[in-house]
């Protein structure tokens, strides 16, 4: 049983009432393939089983799909942590600094954005981490931390090799950029050597590097000791979560206590060997031909929100061109690549039924001219149907690390924007997963508060106290 029903009877489940006489045949024959069973989504877990496997098997890590990523991370906190932390949270074209104060449960928090300029999400690996440590600099300056030790938690949300708790290397640039002299290189190497080039930085110093998703599962896990998977569910999708030891081949680490380490599946790359092309639509295909890296992350392509929105227009266009939808009369937004947003599909599974007030503002954005309830129904359900596909798939997924762990009790921390936003999406997945698991499995999901922030500085204090406390034992041992 999951720890909660749904709050709402989910508007997922009608079908479309069509005003008029319809080729509803002809309709069903189109959007057949988004609609999944069951069997699907039960296939898709064992696959996801063997690949996990595959990842953490030195043997078969080098073409596995999920590449199963040891963190190095080992420990959640206990909320005994206390102090000052930085945390520098890198993901996009904006990033952030963030001054965080830790006093057990209490935490508070105070952060700047800033700005990455194009030439410097183009130039050199020395340009960006300079102008990272310019920012830094400039945020410790105007909070008047001058002089003061401030360990610092770094989440870098691209793909890396983790070496260590602080050591991971970039392999390869995603979402714009493509800094010279960085891929193949540690990045928080890069980073010290930018304080260094400062000169007026020696207090600073990064004990933890992480990911987005690692931030989601430490960020819920200081209120929520059961929170053992990180999820996200935005622009991109990817989980983590704790995994025994034993189990991990990859293990380069020591082997003491505590026995598990947080693994970063990197799953949006499940898929990129065929393997889902048996739920994979002319829509996923296409989308995935006119993407700027065909072949690679086909599972995440079917989930994030930065194909949700082309999708549902493929989709829509294709039942628009068999004179379905709008009488066949379409516009030059509707007929573009990427302009029917991932937020339309949400504001119209959102829509008042009774009106469509919402869905006819869209259709008027978008320049259609021709349009009556009939299409307005038919439009919301084609968004319904991505949407759950995209939210199944998701369960799919995190029902497969539940079986796997095989933990009574599990915490799912989440975060990103199609989750948070999306009027539905937690509903469909509560559902899903429990249809999924193993029934002696108890779950929930929990929306992670700035784990990208709170949860680096949660790791870099986790980290911190456990290098005073080795100091002091090094320290003793030479009494």
């Amino acid at each position: 049983m999951a720890f909660h029903m749904l709050e709402r009877p989910c508007p997922h489940k009608p079908k479309p009432v069509f005003m008029t006489p319809i080729d509803k045949s002809a309709v069903e024959t189109i959007l057949r393939p988004l609609d999944l069973t069951d069997d699907h989504y039960r296939r898709l877990m064992d696959l996801m089983t063997e690949d996990i496997v595959k990842g953490m098997n030195p043997q078969t890590h080098p073409a596995a799909n999920i590449k199963c990523f040891p963190t190095f991370v080992r420990s959640v906190p206990d909320g005994t942590e206390q102090g000052d932390f930085l945390a520098l949270d890198l993901g996009g074209t904006n990033f952030r600094v963030l001054l965080i104060n830790l006093n057990g449960q209490e935490v508070k928090m105070e952060s700047k954005i800033f700005i990455i300029p194009q030439h410097i999400m183009l130039g050199s690996g020395v340009q960006l981490f300079d102008h990272i440590a310019d920012c830094i600099f400039k945020f410790i300056t105007d909070h008047k931390l001058q002089g003061k030790k401030l360990p610092l938690g770094f989440t870098f949300s691209f793909p890396c090799r983790q070496e260590g708790l602080d050591k991971a290397v970039l392999t390869v640039w995603t979402k714009g950029f493509n800094c010279e002299g960085v891929v193949g290189k540690d990045v928080v190497e890069l980073l010290h050597a930018a304080f260094k080039r400062r000169g007026d930085m020696p207090n600073v110093k990064c004990l933890a590097v992480i990911n987005d998703t690692v931030g989601a599962l430490i960020s819920c896990a200081h209120s929520d000791r059961q929170c053992a998977i990180g999820l996200i569910l935005g622009t991109g999708t990817n989980a983590c979560y704790i995994e025994d030891l034993q189990n991990v081949k990859t293990w380069t680490g020591d082997d003491g206590e505590p026995r598990q380490v947080l693994i970063n599946c990197e799953w949006g790359a499940f898929g990129n060997d065929g393997n889902l092309s048996f739920i994979q639509t002319d829509f996923d295909k296409a989308i995935d031909k006119h993407s700027i890296n065909p072949g690679k992350q086909i599972y995440e392509k079917m989930i994030s929100g930065m194909y949700m929105g082309e999708i549902a227009r493929l989709a829509i266009e294709r039942l628009r061109k068999n004179h379905l939808l709008f009488e066949g009369e379409g516009s030059y937004h509707l007929a573009t690549r990427g302009r029917f947003y991932t937020k339309y599909v949400s504001e119209i599974e959102g829509d008042d039924v009774t009106n469509f007030t919402v869905t006819r503002q869209i259709f008027d954005e978008l320049e259609l001219t021709n349009h009556n309830e009939q299409d307005y129904r038919l439009v919301r359900h084609v968004c319904n149907l991505v949407s759950k596909r995209a939210a199944y798939l998701a369960s799919a997924g995190i029902a497969c690390l539940l079986n796997k762990m095989n933990k009574k009790e599990v915490t799912v921390g989440v975060d990103g924007s199609l989750y948070r936003f999306h009027p539905f999406f937690h509903d469909l997945m509560m559902e899903k997963i429990q249809a999924l698991i193993r029934p002696n499995i108890r779950f929930k999901l929990m929306l992670s508060h700035d784990g990208s922030g709170k949860g680096a500085a949660l790791v870099a204090a986790v980290a911190s106290k456990l290098k005073d406390k080795d100091d002091r034992g090094r320290r003793g041992s030479k009494v």
